[in-house]
């Protein structure tokens, strides 16, 4: 399972926007990290997505949480038992984009 979660986490860095990455299982701890970004936000990722689920209990697909703050963006996503938290942050070309 390990290898799983490092190959996840690799194809998730490699995008051009990804600045950092982790996965956090269902008590909040990380799993693994890649790129720039604090091992100690997978509890407060896991927080937000279990908060989030209970809007729409009955919901088939995963609910996804989307932070804005400037150029920076937090993408939490849950799946099952893994959380995943996502930092990006735009490249010149997607904040001329967004803005027009």
């Amino acid at each position: 399972m390990e290898q799983q979660l490092e190959k996840v986490l690799a194809e998730i860095a490699a995008r051009q926007d990804t600045v950092g990455a982790l996965l956090a299982n269902r008590q909040g701890l990380c799993l693994g990290t890649k790129g720039d970004i604090d091992p100690n936000v997978s509890g407060i990722g896991m927080a937000i997505s279990e908060q989030v689920a209970k809007l729409e209990p009955n919901a088939t697909v995963p609910a996804t949480i989307c932070l804005y703050s400037g150029n920076k963006r937090c993408v939490i996503q849950k799946d099952g038992e893994i959380t995943g938290v996502i930092f990006k942050q735009q490249t010149g070309t997607s904040a001329t984009a967004t803005s027009n």
